[in-house]
């Protein structure tokens, strides 16, 4: 492999100002923006000899012919400089962020002369007022529907209003007051005016006054026997009291801030953003992207809030992260411009950028970063339910290995084991691109000298069954019998080659067998000197990688139950140790490690235990 690539330049011709440098292909299109404090130091990062690049980072410096920078004077400037280019050219290996949905929020549009309240997924509505976004459009309409008899804005469009006003007649709306109708004349458009912008006030959360309004006009209808406008009156406080607690109070009431949660693996990450004014929950925002290359969890804060604020989004004076990205100085510089040009205020408050350490940020911060993990978890799922990715999946596996068709039967293998101790190995199948948990198997194994001698007896232990079947014809059929179009072993050269000698000796050298390395994700055929790279959006590694974890679980699950069993074993054979001592000494001490490790007095602290058995307990596990 060559040293590094063709068109490197030379270290002292690279400036060690700040600015934006780009790669590029032979047809001159931008494959990825970076920006740098110090454009040579972090340049020459990537023209380092080529095998001792992360490989994702290798093939988008190998499938570049160029390279070409841009000195600025700031950090900030290269910040500015690198999301215009990335937004301009959208360059295939830069994290791009996807919106998993376009949100729902609700509008009120002030600036119309007559202003209407509606459900939209555009924030470009000139002079509107926007709340939410909100996660579903019926939660919206939910909303509306309470406290629309409270605050009459009209809902109908332009040509339905001016219908109504020629005809000098309202709609069905106003007539069972659920709209002033100004169209009507019933209320003068100042009067609409004001009602349209009490319900923004109320939107905003600042709805104690309005309640407490509503609650003295009860009492003094209901002073004067007005009985049917006090019941009115109780009607609009208990509506408005209930759209108020669907917007749960999380934090002071003075507290605005956005927080972000990441949830990401080695091929994919999830966002989700918490948008919380005046104390309460706002909205939620998510969104999703597929890593080209590896990034770390600053890189990911730095583009997560390039996407997030974007759009018309307003930054608030404090921003929630996972983690305080190298640039943040930058950063909050970028932000603070923002929201001072989208306030219309040069005096706004800056941005700052904080992890929450500790009290209700923090607790609300860690149910964000489940929320993200949840929708990752959830984008996975899609991705592998969806019958169109998965033959995808299956037909890119095929053509990258080279297979003369596409395995629809996919056997993952994979050994755990304990110190070296307490080996076992797990078998799992996929069909179709789907998990079959029915053909699911379990390997113990007694003794092994490595994990390559383990893959190898797993492996001559299937490959066994299945050449019996093929000498024994009258042997019962079963899930067990059929052969895969692919083995897949996790590990790399050492695993995979001692999997393709087992096949060999069984004779079953025709079905092709690959290894899955996890630090790289890299794929690796028996014999050969380099692995296949896919691509690291590709559906075929995502199916790859899902077998491998899902054979990592069944392992563990596996072998974890085997340790449980084994310390139940070792102490009911202790005198005097029934059922109910054995669960309080495992409740104590979890594991028969912890346990030797255990004095005689240690143990006896166990409820149930005396000195004695503690003593006989200790005794056993010293013989063993």
């Amino acid at each position: 492999m060559a040293e590094t690539v063709p068109y490197r330049p030379k270290t002292g011709d690279i400036p060690t100002n700040p600015g934006v440098y780009r790669f590029r292909d032979e047809s001159g299109r931008i494959l990825y923006v970076g920006k740098a404090k110090n454009l040579r130091a972090r340049l020459t990062s990537y023209f380092a000899p080529l095998n001792t690049l992360h490989e994702r980072t290798r093939r988008m410096v190998t499938s570049a012919a160029s390279v070409e920078w841009t000195i600025v004077g700031t950090e900030f400037e290269a910040l500015q400089l690198e999301f215009t280019w990335i937004k301009e050219f959208d360059p295939p290996f830069n994290i791009q962020f996807r919106d998993d949905k376009s949100y729902p929020y609700l509008a009120i549009t002030l600036g119309e002369k007559i202003p209407r309240v509606m459900v939209t997924r555009t924030r470009k509505i000139e002079n509107a007022r926007y709340f939410g976004p909100y996660t579903k459009t019926w939660a919206i309409r939910e909303t509306l529907d309470l406290i629309l008899p409270v605050f009459p804005v009209r809902t109908c469009s332009e040509g339905v209003y001016k219908k109504a006003e020629r005809a000098k007649r309202p709609c069905l709306l106003g007539d069972i007051g659920r709209c002033a109708a100004p169209c009507a004349g019933r209320v003068t458009p100042e009067e609409h005016r004001s009602i349209a912008l009490d319900l923004a006030t109320f939107m905003t959360g600042k709805n104690d006054g309005h309640i407490k309004s509503l609650k003295e006009k009860m009492a003094q209808a209901s002073a004067v026997q007005d009985y049917e406008s006090a019941a009115k009156y109780r009607d609009n406080i208990q509506a408005l009291e209930t759209v108020a607690s669907k917007s749960a109070v999380v934090l002071r009431d003075e507290v605005d801030t956005d927080i972000f949660g990441i949830a990401s693996d080695e091929l994919s990450a999830a966002v989700q953003m918490f948008i919380v004014r005046e104390g309460r929950i706002r909205g939620v925002h998510s969104w999703n992207v597929d890593t080209e290359l590896d990034v770390s969890v600053s890189e990911l804060v730095d583009n997560m809030l390039r996407t997030a604020y974007d759009s018309e989004e307003i930054p608030p004076k404090e921003i929630i992260v996972p983690e305080i990205p190298e640039d943040s100085v930058a950063l909050s510089s970028w932000l603070t411009e923002i929201r001072r040009e989208r306030l219309s205020d040069d005096r706004a408050a800056t941005v700052k950028l904080k992890v929450a350490q500790r009290g209700d940020l923090a607790a609300l911060a860690s149910t964000v970063k489940h929320n993200a993990q949840q929708a990752l978890v959830l984008y996975k799922t899609k991705r592998r339910s969806d019958y169109v990715t998965r033959t995808k999946a299956l037909s890119d596996i095929q053509e990258a290995l080279g297979l003369p068709e596409s395995p629809l039967r996919i056997e993952c293998f994979d050994v755990s084991h304990l110190g070296g101790t307490k080996i076992v190995a797990s078998m799992v199948v996929f069909e179709d691109g789907l998990a079959k948990k029915s053909d699911y198997r379990k390997f113990s194994i007694a003794q092994a000298r490595d994990d390559t001698d383990a893959m190898n007896q797993v492996l001559a232990r299937r490959a066994a069954y299945l050449t019996g079947l093929e000498e024994d014809s009258e042997k019962k059929a079963s899930s067990f019998s059929y052969p895969p179009g692919l083995f897949v072993v996790d590990g790399a050269l050492p695993q995979v080659n001692a999997a393709a000698k087992a096949l060999k000796e069984a004779g079953l050298n025709h079905i092709p067998v690959v290894g899955l390395a996890k630090r790289l994700e890299e794929l690796w055929l028996p014999g050969e000197k380099f692995p296949v790279i896919l691509p690291r959006n590709s559906e075929a590694l995502f199916l790859f990688q899902q077998l491998r974890d899902e054979a990592h679980r069944f392992a563990i699950t596996f072998q974890r139950a085997s340790r449980k069993r084994d310390i139940n074993t070792v102490l009911s054979e202790v005198p005097g140790m029934g059922p109910a001592k054995v669960k309080a000494v495992l409740a104590q001490f979890g594991s028969v490690a912890q346990l030797r490790k255990a004095t005689v007095e240690e143990i006896a602290q166990t409820p149930q235990i005396s000195p004695a058995i503690a003593q006989a307990i200790k005794d056993t596990l010293s013989q063993r």
